[in-house]
């Protein structure tokens, strides 16, 4: 079938995954959801073939392909039956490795991902926590620099391949009286001094491992951090985009290999006389299902090109995770449906694909927290624009950061005025013109020896105003009105603005319901450290 996206030479590509999942995983399955573990010599093998370096550069073992190879990749690994196999082979290749690829020293990328291309060490991404799960910031596992070291305490919840994984890409914070501002990422070790991880079980995904990870006192080299300290939150927002994209790719392929299993299934099986798929009341379900499976799919498609172009395909990335982990758990429901009795029973692959779908629509992003980001857009016509180029994959991972940057990230560009007394503050400082205006006096000269940046506070309303914050050598100064090319603009309602300042509102939900925009986050991180916060003063 013609394809806009796919040429020969991925349908070649998609010819030898499939061929490789129905021969050397398929047959498996069934052991490896009994013992929910997978053979770690699959991963090698993948390796091998070379399925898990289409998106490194060749220094690194990989072939640096196109992104509808990834597209096709997702959509065969789908076909293995069980999510487990699937989202443990999704976080390693690209969530584990992501921040390592964009920001890690060469070092670090030299040390792990040869061998994580290879298959021979494989990785998780930790950043939930018992009570920290879509709230980044609220965070509690610290990384306390000593030396040439950091020595990490707390604990991490919901990790997939945290349990046999050789390796973790950890969140953790680094500055906790910074809030957002704080956090980094270190790679991690499994197996060393003080690392803990206890095996969860869980309602569906038998055959990958989902764990507990405790640290106590854990060391590691300081050479370990993944870019800039205090960075690590911007790195994190900025792989939500591909994180979505790839759960949306594998939701409409998981419902469409469902689909496919219950078509052949009722072709077989006969009642009153006749096949099944006679029937009428079955046969407008499935064709349904099919006709909203092919809608998703095309949605898929477009917001992949969309993302290989560079583009922030915000609202299209958002929608497929809603739409398509929505969808999968439809589908394997009514097609269990089509199985009746024995639809329930263990030994059918449509009672594993059933509970395997139900967890999608709250792995990496909830389906609520799709739809208020969603709202945002369609509704308050909350646009995100780049201030970065779109065509390069190095912008793209800027750009996958503005996005969420202007959700939850806003949160944090103010969290440095938050949990205030305001019964403390005087009626002048509790006007956004006058908060904005302190900066000076806030300013902490030797954090920001050598900085040179401009900001723009578009303040709506009578006690708000345009002003120009500058920073240049060690000295800050506020001008009136908006002058120059700012790096970051800060746009909101004077009374918006004041109440996440001055911790009257929760800033994260401020941005959530975007009434606080933020158009470049990393600049913005680096500048909530030149200030005292208000709460100081």
């Amino acid at each position: 079938m013609a394809s806009i996206y796919f040429t020969e030479e991925h349908e070649l590509f998609r010819q030898s995954v499939r061929q490789f999942i129905e021969t050397e995983v398929v047959p498996r399955a069934n052991e490896w959801e009994e013992k929910q573990q997978i053979d770690k010599a699959i991963w090698k093998r993948m390796g091998d073939l070379g399925f898990l370096g289409i998106n490194f550069p060749e220094e690194y073992g990989g072939t640096n392909a196109d992104f509808f190879n990834t597209v096709v990749l997702l959509e065969e690994t789908a076909r293995s039956t069980m999510g487990g196999f699937a989202a443990a082979h999704g976080v390693h290749q690209y969530m584990a490795t992501a921040h390592l690829l964009k920001a890690g020293s060469a070092e670090l990328k030299k040390k792990y991902l040869p061998k994580a291309v290879s298959g021979e060490a494989w990785g998780s991404l930790a950043i939930s926590e018992p009570n920290a799960g879509s709230d980044v910031a609220a965070i509690k596992t610290t990384a306390v620099r000593v030396g040439d070291e950091y020595i990490i305490n707390g604990s991490k919840t919901f990790i997939t391949n945290g349990y046999y994984g050789d390796f973790v890409t950890l969140a953790c914070k680094t500055a906790p009286e910074q809030g957002m501002s704080g956090i980094s990422l270190l790679m991690v070790d499994q197996n060393i001094p003080g690392f803990k991880t206890n095996k969860l079980k869980k309602m569906g995904w038998h055959s990958s491992d989902t764990a507990e990870l405790f640290f106590d006192n854990v060391r590691v080299p300081a050479s370990n951090l993944i870019g800039e300290e205090n960075k690590g939150f911007y790195y994190i927002m900025e792989s939500f985009q591909l994180e979505r994209l790839v759960a949306g790719i594998g939701g409409v392929a998981g419902a469409q290999h469902c689909l496919e299993i219950t078509l052949k299934y009722i072709a077989e099986r006969e009642a009153f006389g006749r096949p099944i798929k006679k029937f009428q009341v079955l046969r407008h379900k499935l064709v349904d299902l099919a006709t909203e499976i092919e809608a998703a799919r095309q949605l898929v498609y477009q917001a992949a090109w969309l993302f290989s172009k560079g583009e922030m395909a915000v609202k299209e990335c958002s929608m497929i995770k809603l739409l398509a982990t929505e969808l999968g758990k439809k589908v394997a429901d009514e097609c269990l449906q089509c199985f009746g009795g024995y639809g329930y029973m263990e030994e059918y692959t449509i009672a594993r694909m059933y509970r395997d779908a139900r967890v999608g629509t709250i792995v990496g992003g909830t389906s609520e927290i799709m739809k208020e980001i969603l709202a945002k857009i369609v509704i308050d016509d909350v646009q995100y624009k780049s201030a970065y180029g779109n065509k390069s994959q190095d912008s793209r991972a800027k750009i996958q950061e503005q996005q969420t940057t202007q959700t939850t990230n806003n949160s944090n560009t103010l969290n440095n005025s938050n949990n205030s007394n305001n019964n403390q503050k005087s009626n002048n400082m509790e006007k956004a013109s006058e908060i904005i205006k302190s900066l000076p006096e806030r300013f902490k000269a030797d954090k920001a020896v050598g900085v040179n940046t401009r900001f723009h506070f578009e303040i709506e309303g009578e006690t708000g105003g345009h002003f120009t914050a500058i920073v240049v050598d060690g000295v800050c100064t506020v001008e009136d009105g908006l002058n120059g090319e700012a790096k970051c603009i800060v746009r909101a309602k004077a009374v918006d603005y004041e109440d996440v300042e001055l911790g009257r509102t929760n800033p994260q939900m401020a941005v959530m319901m975007g009434k606080i925009k933020i158009s470049n986050l990393g600049e913005m991180m680096g500048f909530v450290n030149y200030f005292t916060r208000l709460t100081e003063k």
